[in-house]
């Protein structure tokens, strides 16, 4: 844990404020929830909620399904982070951020299948090497963007490829609804 040198004071309805620059630096936005936890030190932790967290299991094994029967890489993100990588290159992507692109991109709710070198094309993180394709599906549960399918590949990709990935996002974002 790294010590940040700000310290505050609880309000009388037991309400802290986060300093905007740790805000920043963590992308924790207004209305976003935060999880509480304590350990037996009497510390508090806030960490960043995420509902695709919860289906961590099941998504690996999702993007397994799928690398082994498209044989590309695939990725499940959460708003933040990837959450399960399969297939080759799968350590370099697992756990790593997201790009800023691919965060805001989600926003979009819309399928991307592009080469590299195309104005489309979308960094999945900061610091993995470049695919020479990939197809992007936001994964849409009540409403909200809270993640998504990356296929990437070292060919071309076909409209098969993305209907596969629309398949997956579909289904995993029904899976949050239930």
């Amino acid at each position: 844990m790294k010590a940040t040198g700000v310290v505050r004071k609880i309000d009388d309805l037991g309400r802290i404020v986060i300093p905007k620059e740790i805000r920043r630096t963590l992308r924790v936005r207004e209305g976003e929830p935060l999880e509480i936890f304590t350990d037996r030190d009497g510390q508090i932790i806030l960490k960043k909620y995420s509902p695709m967290g919860e289906m961590g299991t099941f998504a690996r094994q999702y993007a397994e399904a799928l690398a082994q029967s498209s044989g590309y890489t695939v990725c499940i993100s959460d708003k933040d982070t990837i959450i399960a990588a399969s297939g080759k290159g799968r350590k370099e992507l697992q756990d790593k951020a997201i790009s800023p692109e691919l965060e805001q991109f989600m926003q979009q709710r819309q399928v991307l299948l592009a080469a590299k070198g195309e104005r489309s094309y979308i960094p999945i993180t900061t610091e993995t090497p470049l695919y020479e394709s990939e197809v992007i599906m936001p994964i849409v549960s009540e409403g909200d963007a809270i993640g998504s399918v990356v296929m990437l590949g070292q060919e071309p990709m076909q409209e098969s490829d993305k209907t596969l990935v629309m398949t997956a996002a579909g289904f995993l974002g029904r899976q949050m609804e239930d």
